[in-house]
């Protein structure tokens, strides 16, 4: 057998093994994705969420410092990805409506300020969106402690009548209006992971961020802790929570006349200058289209604004 032979049967021997060792290795590669995908559905909704899968943007070939900055600008503008789900409207409405304000802002700044004014338009677009994060999160909280009270109910009578409390979390889970049946629907997948009541209970309370979700986490692990009576524990929480939403509604039909005048004030000068505008347009178009009238408009509104949040301030600390 000539060399030339013998080396070309033996090249064709090694490449054969190359490449049954490339094809064994790309196998085992794809059963591994495929055993971890199927792992990351399972456990998707147990999984801390992932910032930039939240945010539209695959993880994939981002660089530390990449999300980084992502991170930092999601607090910037208030935005909490772990907590999406906490939200009523997508991030990226929240972003784009905000411009429209901010940009309004600037415009009517730029009649003192002139181009110097589109330098507000940066901060005024952080501000507003993290005023509409803040109001959105503020708002579900509301509506969790007005819930919190049946929920509790519903637990007391599950165990007053020799239901498990497991049970009774998942009671409260397929029952109650969201946001509070999805609360307690993943406190009971939580547990039935194996995570301990009690840790669960406190995750949930760091989520949701109210007060009587602490006590109720507290409650409940002492009672685990120590016995005692779990229903007397709780129907007090739930009687306490009922008796301050009754007391906050109380206020607020007091504070009725208080907003009824605030309305009152805060239209008349829109009314007047309807009428106004009707009687005498040239006389009132004054305002928008010579340069020193412009400057009185924008303070009028200025003032209004001010005065506004002023008389709410008011009766919000006297609501509190």
């Amino acid at each position: 057998m000539s060399p030339l032979v013998a080396l070309a049967i033996g090249a064709v021997f090694v490449s054969g093994g190359v490449a049954l060792g490339i094809s064994a290795i790309m196998q085992e590669q794809k059963q591994r994705r495929r055993f971890n995908d199927r792992l990351q559905l399972v456990a998707a909704s147990y999984m801390k969420v992932n910032l930039l899968d939240e945010m539209g943007r695959a993880a994939a070939g981002r660089s530390v410092p990449v999300m980084w900055l992502i991170a930092a600008a999601a607090r910037l503008f208030g935005y909490d990805p772990a907590h999406a789900e906490h939200y009523s409207l997508r991030w990226w409405i929240v972003l784009g409506a905000a411009l429209v304000p901010a940009r309004a802002l600037a415009e009517m700044l730029g009649i003192f300020a002139g181009t110097w004014s589109l330098l507000i338009v940066p901060v005024a677009w952080v501000w507003f969106c993290r005023f509409a994060f803040h109001w959105s999160e503020e708002r579900r909280r509301s509506v969790l402690y007005a819930q919190f009270p049946d929920a509790l109910a519903m637990i007391v009578r599950a165990v007053r009548v020799g239901i498990p409390l497991g049970e009774g979390i998942h009671t409260v889970a397929r029952e109650a209006m969201p946001p509070t049946g999805p609360e307690f629907a993943l406190l009971y997948d939580r547990i039935a992971i194996g995570v301990t009541l009690e840790d669960a209970l406190h995750e949930m309370a760091g989520r949701t961020g109210i007060p009587e979700y602490r006590f109720f986490a507290t409650a409940l692990a002492l009672q685990g802790r120590t016995g005692g009576g779990l229903t007397e524990a709780l129907e007090g929480l739930a009687d306490v929570m009922r008796r301050r939403l009754a007391l906050k509604a109380r206020g607020l039909a007091l504070a009725a006349e208080a907003k009824t005048s605030i309305g009152i004030l805060a239209s008349l000068p829109f009314v007047a200058g309807g009428a106004l505008g009707v009687l005498n347009p040239h006389y009132i178009g004054r305002l928008f289209y010579e340069h020193g009238c412009q400057k009185v408009l924008f303070a009028a509104v200025a003032l209004l604004v001010v005065g506004l949040l002023v008389m709410r301030g008011m009766i919000r600390t006297a609501l509190a």
